[in-house]
């Protein structure tokens, strides 16, 4: 029998989206007869605790343990959005306690988590990527780039570099609104970018290794509302008025290609592992950028990575038990 840890929660900003991914999880790994599921929610001062309200701690020795109780640790999935799970730093413990986990490894997170650290490596890879300025304080000789760069652009968008799904993103569209749109981005990144707003279609690929093939699957579509963009809310509110599309129309044999491409490129400079989302902005005058590597993406019943893997003929309980296995065994 494997034993099996799911961690998810993390206390933060993207708590309950975490919750709702290890749902979807732990519905898939149930008929699984040889994996059995330990489910732990992680608070924000990093305690786990399971339904039952009983506190668990992970020692060095791979044991999990409650008073007398303790079982061994074969496998960690850690379903957390956000910090500390997206961060890397939980991806860093594992490491050190020498126990297998399902994943990106602590430096790929650490780096997509970062928006500028993202751009930086996928200017390194040679992957185009939307136009930004990087901002490291919140005084006037930083905010003047976003002053300017609003001036240059007329619409940019703010966004906390160290933040996901949206979270500490905000549209700006006039000099009064900057203020305190870069307020807010500061309360929650110490470092920030203003970034070129630009007319397009969202586009997301799923990018995960299957019987030790790397898949791509084809571009599906976000189609937000035009009245805004793709926030946090229309992500992951049963209320969303977003319309996803499993396979976007209209596309290019060269787009697919490009897209195809620097999704590779991606995923192997990168040293992407198991699985990842990787989004894309295509313009109206037929631009693509690389907009940003989710290194634990979403499996809410409205998400495009579950969506994707099924269309491209793959069952994700069966995807990630063969992982849990695989990595078991090696």
């Amino acid at each position: 029998m494997i034993n099996t840890l799911l961690i998810c929660g993390g206390g933060g900003s993207e708590h309950e989206v975490s919750l709702r991914t290890a749902d979807f999880i732990e519905r898939h790994l149930e008929p699984c007869d040889d994996i059995d599921l330990m489910r732990v929610e992680m608070d924000g001062r990093g305690r786990l605790r399971d339904s039952e309200g009983t506190t668990w701690h992970l020692g060095q020795d791979r044991r999990l343990r409650s008073g007398d109780d303790e079982r061994e640790i074969h496998y960690v999935v850690p379903a957390i959005h956000g910090y500390p799970g997206e961060t890397g730093d939980l991806q860093s413990l594992l490491e050190l306690y020498g126990i297998p986990y399902f994943g990106c490894g602590p430096e790929a997170s650490k780096i997509c988590f970062n928006k500028i650290s993202t751009k930086l490596w996928l200017s390194a890879l040679g992957i185009d990527n939307t136009p930004y300025q990087f901002l490291c304080s919140n005084e006037s000789e930083e905010t003047s780039k976003a002053s300017m760069a609003l001036e240059e652009w007329g619409e940019i968008f703010i966004k906390a570099s160290n933040q996901g799904s949206s979270v500490g993103c905000y549209k700006v569209t006039s000099a009064e609104e900057l203020p305190a749109a870069l307020e807010q981005a500061f309360e929650l990144s110490p470092y920030v970018l203003a970034e070129k707003s630009l007319r397009v279609r969202e586009l997301e690929v799923a990018a995960y290794t299957y019987d030790g093939m790397l898949v791509i699957t084809p571009p599906g579509e976000v189609c937000a509302p035009s009245d805004t963009f793709y926030s946090y809310e229309e992500k992951y509110n049963e209320g969303s008025r977003a319309v996803t599309h499993v396979e976007a129309e209209g596309l290019s044999e060269a787009q697919l290609g490009w897209i195809h491409e620097a999704s590779r490129k991606a995923f192997i400079g990168l040293q992407l592992k198991d699985l990842s989302r990787i989004d894309f902005f295509l313009t109206d005058d037929g631009e693509i950028y690389l907009n940003e590597v989710n290194t634990f993406p979403g499996m809410t019943p409205i998400s495009m990575f579950p969506k994707m893997m099924e269309n491209a003929g793959h069952d994700f309980g069966a995807y990630l038990s063969n992982r849990i296995r695989a990595a078991v065994k090696s």
